[in-house]
């Protein structure tokens, strides 16, 4: 049978058509918005470097599209000073450009990092972000590694007995808890870094065994100070949180620095004290915490937050703070001998909203709602002092027991006196003669008021552990006057 021409010609241009057709659908471009996804929410490397080397890791960019799209760029935000390095689809750089990707499909995604552990100059944690531009929007992926040998706690429930060293330094990274009925003791000299938003949780015991040769210290772990100019800033990490069923705990020559961000989203603390459900309405119980010869500097929210806990302190310093350096609420059972609170702002504080010191059976948790708690707080041979008017606020409601005793403090205190409130041999509003507060330098000058003017108690020594008393009495506040 013959075929005419004009049929074949028809079926000709039908194929054609149906051809283009199919061409025109798989290469239709995406030209306006649309998403990008990426296989993983973080690239980590959890490799913890043992020795000098590389480690890889690989993910996915999908396209879930109806419509091919072109990536115009994957690249690294650190750009050149990054310590990663890229591979995409086989094109090395840390900016690869106009990547095609067709309809419901992907590209892979190779990252190296290269990491001295031994170059003490790196951050403990190597932060970066893969980011990739789609028609003028910007998909991040956060990228993390370890930096160096250290002992690192990821979001760990520490159980049965822990002993930490100085072999190497402590990196805590989305926080650490204690677990109850279990106990975290840290040996002297012993280094912790917490990363950004991270707190060290004790529903158990811990005990911080600092010296004076060898203090503990805790601070954030970032090292590379130039990302910070050389500063310190306020909240670099979260704090130390006390549960109410823990108690016992004890820290000794241990300073937490750059601190007091509500990591866990409840209070910003350097220390957060909760209330004593073991020894509550029992003042001579052993307390929650006992601290001596501690620093708490630079902490964007509180020093230290007693809320209807039991705080004994003495030979502690407490300053630039973002909150109160102290502040009990809701009543509790607190003892402060011998420390000194100050505020007068920073380059990075602003002490302009809040006084120093806060003392109160009550808390406000609204407008018109409020929880009551019985006071019994003493405060002896303590400085509050700073920038403000009045650097101390005291008040009590009369649905809970009150009681705080003054003895032998330097307060720069306004003219209320309430009645649950007992002063023995005060001095108010006199300047402490701080050697030089504006760089944090809290010791006694020659000239200040507090030399001798304080009341004998067993302390031996001062927050420097240099003998106390120096002369013909004991010194208020945290120093003993060196003359």
């Amino acid at each position: 049978m013959r075929i005419k021409a004009s049929y074949i010609a028809t079926g000709i241009t039908l194929v054609l058509l149906v051809l283009l057709n199919m061409s025109c659908k798989k290469n239709r471009q995406l030209t306006v918005g649309g998403v990008l996804k990426f296989s993983t929410d973080t690239l980590k490397f959890d490799t913890v470097f043992t020795s000098a080397g590389s480690f890889t890791s690989g993910i996915v960019i999908y396209n879930p599209q109806n419509e091919e799209v072109t990536v115009s760029s994957v690249r690294l935000h650190e750009g050149t000073a990054s310590y990663f390095h890229l591979n995409v689809n086989g094109y090395t750089g840390n900016v690869v450009t106009n990547l095609k990707i067709p309809a419901h499909d992907s590209i892979y995604v190779f990252a190296t990092v290269n990491i001295d552990p031994n170059d003490k100059r790196t951050p403990f944690v190597i932060t970066d972000s893969l980011v990739a531009t789609l028609n003028g929007n910007e998909f991040y992926l956060p990228m993390t590694a370890y930096g160096q040998n250290a002992h690192y706690i990821v979001n760990a429930l520490l159980v049965g007995n822990h002993v930490w060293d100085t072999l190497l330094p402590y990196v805590i990274i989305n926080s650490a808890e204690v677990g109850p009925g279990s106990t975290l003791t840290i040996n002297p000299g012993c280094k912790i870094y917490m990363h950004q938003n991270s707190g060290l949780i004790v529903e158990g015991k811990l005990f911080i065994n600092g010296t004076a040769k060898d203090t503990v210290i805790f601070q954030g772990d970032r090292l590379d100070r130039a990302y910070f100019d050389y500063k310190g800033y306020p909240g670099e990490w979260g704090g130390i949180y006390f549960g109410s069923h823990s108690n016992g705990n004890k820290m000794s020559y241990t300073r937490l620095k750059n601190c007091g961000n509500s990591a866990l989203g409840g209070f910003a603390a350097a220390i957060w004290v909760t209330p004593d459900s073991v020894n509550y309405n029992n003042p001579s119980a052993i307390p929650q915490l006992q601290m001596d010869h501690c620093i708490i500097e630079n902490s964007i929210g509180y020093g230290i937050l007693s809320f209807q806990g039991s705080v004994v302190a003495t030979n502690c310093l407490v300053h630039t703070t973002g909150a109160e350096a102290l502040v009990i609420t809701k009543g509790g059972y607190d003892s402060f001998v011998n420390c000194t609170f100050a505020n007068y702002g920073s380059y990075a504080v602003s002490h302009s909203n809040y006084h120093t010191v806060g003392i109160l059976n009550y808390f406000q948790v609204s407008i018109d709602s409020f929880l009551y708690g019985d006071l019994n707080a003493v405060m002896k041979n303590c400085i509050v002092y700073g920038s403000l008017d009045s650097e101390i606020i005291c008040d009590a409601s009369d649905k809970a027991a009150a009681s705080l005793r003054l003895d032998h403090c330097l307060l720069r205190m306004g003219d209320v006196r309430e009645p649950f409130i007992q002063i023995t041999n005060c001095l108010f509003n006199q300047d402490p003669q701080f050697k030089d507060a504006k760089n944090f330098d809290f010791h006694l000058t020659s000239g200040s008021p507090a030399i001798d003017a304080g009341a004998g108690t067993t302390l031996t020594d001062d927050l420097d552990n240099k003998p106390r008393p120096q002369q013909g009495g004991v010194d208020i506040g945290c120093y003993e006057y060196q003359p």
